[in-house]
């Protein structure tokens, strides 16, 4: 009988490495998205947070900015 604490060392092995795939994929997306201008800067958001309930309330970022 195989001792159990074998096969779980085993297991996470495998989830790191799916794991690992998956984040690569998603990473590459990522950078396709900021090559296309697609995001947000944080410094856009922040304006946009901090000007949430004043009287000159900003619109929502676009994309690029």
């Amino acid at each position: 009988m195989s001792d159990p604490r074998n096969e779980m060392d085993e297991e996470p092995a495998v989830f790191i490495f799916e794991e690992a795939v998956e984040l690569d994929a998603r990473e590459q997306k990522a950078m396709a998205d900021i090559d296309a201008g697609r995001f947000l800067t944080h410094e856009a958001v922040v304006r946009w947070l901090k000007s949430w309930g004043t009287e000159n309330e900003l619109p929502p970022p676009k994309c690029g900015g």
